[in-house]
């Protein structure tokens, strides 16, 4: 079965209401025991199983239910015990305090930005009455506007990620082309889906006719050893905070997490100045404040070419040793917090 046809199939399994009480009928406060039930179902409720692959229903996105998906699953349970951990102490010692309100939805917990927020001691509002940020958080590549928020937002002008939308920002900002046209264009090129996460990436050769919905990128080439390496830079803000760089091998280059070792590094080690100046413009130009960027650097022309706009990313990469996910969860909360005080103060000069 194609993936196109799993999405379709998944988007059409439905869930029924709950049953129980009336609308107009007060319903009884639930106990923990219930609570943390109902957490959990509804942490399930973003996958579906079809065809032996667990499916995301977000996104379409699928993956095999085996032994490295249990490995990956444990690998995220002792980071995220360890980030509740201390987001728990430092709201104990009163070192946390800032809450954040997610819209349309809240992000599950394996989710980066919610991992980063509960580091810093901070609290997801339930009402925004109460929240001194809004996020806009959507799963989707082409999201709705966000809610109206009287305060300062995060994200809120991030509603379009589509490869052809990446692509027209990365000429605008770089100068150069990520896009190719297929018809045109000779030799080898990168085919992908508009849609965010699928990494259903292919080389094909050119000149050949373009298929519906999908998009054509330059061929990148990022080492000549067999192997391939991604720089996942992480920006807040707009400045890269971290890079995760990812080494795997060629025949694996477009697939998810297949990572053959993943490594933090400083953003300034690995970009010089003006690359990071027009990395700066690029998230100001998509209206990404917080997210992460698929960045690779060809090994011909020496430049680089983002790819790929995350704007709602799982992480930190499985892959990465602990003491290094733990550093990177540390730096993304201090830029976060940095960032919700120069918002927070810009909004409060601007209402005075």
């Amino acid at each position: 079965m194609r993936r196109d046809d799993v999405f379709l199939k998944v988007r059409s399994i439905s869930t029924r209401p709950a049953a129980g009480l009336s609308a107009r009928e007060p319903a009884p406060r639930p106990s923990l025991g219930e609570r943390i039930i109902r957490m959990e179902r509804g942490w399930f409720t973003d996958f579906a199983w079809v065809d032996g692959r667990v499916v995301v229903r977000k996104t379409g996105a699928t993956t095999p239910l085996d032994a490295a998906v249990f490995g990956h699953v444990l690998s995220w349970l002792r980071y995220f015990l360890v980030v509740r951990a201390v987001g728990f102490a430092r709201r104990v010692a009163g070192r946390g305090g800032l809450a954040i309100w997610f819209s349309p939805e809240a992000p599950r917990p394996w989710y980066m930005i919610r991992s980063v927020a509960c580091w810093a001691g901070m609290r997801v509002a339930r009402d925004p009455a109460e929240a001194d940020i809004a996020f806009h958080f959507d799963d989707s590549t082409w999201s709705p506007p966000g809610a109206p928020f009287p305060g300062p937002t995060l994200n809120y002008g991030c509603r379009d990620i589509g490869k052809s939308r990446v692509a027209a920002v990365f000429a605008a900002t770089f100068g150069y082309d990520l896009a190719v046209d297929p018809q045109r264009a000779r030799g080898e090129a990168v085919e992908k889906a508009e849609a965010n996460g699928l990494h259903d990436g292919r080389v094909v050769a050119c000149p050949t006719e373009p298929r519906p919905g999908r998009c054509y990128q330059r061929l990148v080439e990022t080492g000549h050893d067999g192997r391939v390496h991604d720089l996942r830079t992480v920006c807040v803000g707009g400045a890269p905070i971290v890079v995760w760089v990812k080494t795997r091998t060629r025949a694996d280059r477009f697939a998810s997490g297949a990572n053959m070792t993943v490594a933090a590094a400083d953003p300034t080690t690995l970009f010089d100045t003006d690359e990071l100046a027009r990395i700066a413009a690029f998230n100001a130009a998509m209206g990404l404040d917080w997210g992460t960027l698929d960045i690779l650097r060809d090994v011909g022309d020496g430049r680089i070419y983002i790819v790929d706009v995350n704007k709602t990313d799982v992480g930190p990469v499985l892959q990465l040793p602990m003491r290094e996910k733990i550093a990177s969860t540390r730096a993304m909360a201090q830029a976060l917090v940095a960032l919700i005080a120069t918002r927070t103060a810009a909004a409060g000069r601007a209402a005075s």
